[in-house]
């Protein structure tokens, strides 16, 4: 939006798009097709895809290089001065869901009571730089967050993302048709939040770009955007005014 279209924001919107930091070969992305690749212009040296990833999957559901992956947004969130909101697709929903979580006030508590319960050399533990960038910046918790086609993290690892729930306003767009991203893990993302809107459009595992479904996405960012100006009108209403 152009600057003064929303009274939160009256210098407008500024969107930022950190590449992740893991490159990913064909085998580490789902559903991905040689003959895509040979298309592309392999002949010509190009022998893998330009993608990249939070994180990689291991055979034991790890995620391997997630603390790089979470560190590369950190540092684009501190860069900018911080950020209201967060959207992803695949993937990058789910690592929204994570970043939604870990800027909620209480989640660090979470992390440390999972550590103490259940020690183990593969827990997963909350990254001190997040906590010191809340509190210098300060970052506090997101109003927002939207994933297309996300997901949870199943391993019991990461249990501490989601366990209290996630109780950022959250947007959750899937894919009926969706056979890249199993429905269990989808759904398993939208019972982890509180604050929540599913949407289900008619399709698969992509971004709708529909007229109807743009208007999804609008319509919850000015319920989402709206609600706040509300409160707020309503705390100048019931500030005590010395005359």
């Amino acid at each position: 939006p152009l600057p003064g279209t929303l009274s939160s924001y009256p210098g407008g919107i500024h969107l930022i798009y950190p590449t992740a930091p893991i490159r990913l070969l064909p085998a580490d992305i789902p559903g991905f097709s040689s003959s895509e690749l040979q298309s592309e212009g392999a002949g010509e040296g190009k022998d893998e895809p330009d993608a990249w990833g939070w994180w990689k999957r291991d055979d034991t559901g790890k995620y391997v290089g997630l603390e790089e992956g979470l560190e590369t947004i950190r540092r684009a969130i501190e860069e900018v001065g911080g950020v209201d909101g967060v959207l992803g697709f695949s993937q990058g929903g789910a690592a929204a869901a994570m970043v939604a979580s870990l800027l909620e006030d209480g989640r660090e508590d979470a992390f440390s009571s999972s550590t103490s319960t259940s020690p183990s050399e593969t827990s997963f533990t909350y990254p001190t730089s997040w906590s010191k960038m809340q509190k210098d910046l300060p970052q506090p918790p997101l109003k927002f967050a939207i994933s297309y086609s996300g997901f949870y993290a199943p391993d019991a690892t990461y249990a501490p993302f989601y366990e209290p729930k996630i109780k950022t306003r959250f947007l959750h767009v899937i894919g009926s048709l969706d056979s890249v991203v199993e429905e269990e893990r989808s759904q398993g993302l939208v019972e982890r939040c509180v604050d929540k809107v599913k949407v289900v459009h008619p399709g698969g595992h992509f971004v709708p770009v529909g007229k109807e479904y743009a208007g999804v996405l609008v319509g919850f960012l000015r319920d989402v955007l709206g609600r706040e100006d509300k409160e707020e009108e309503e705390g100048v209403e019931d500030m005590d005014v010395p005359f």
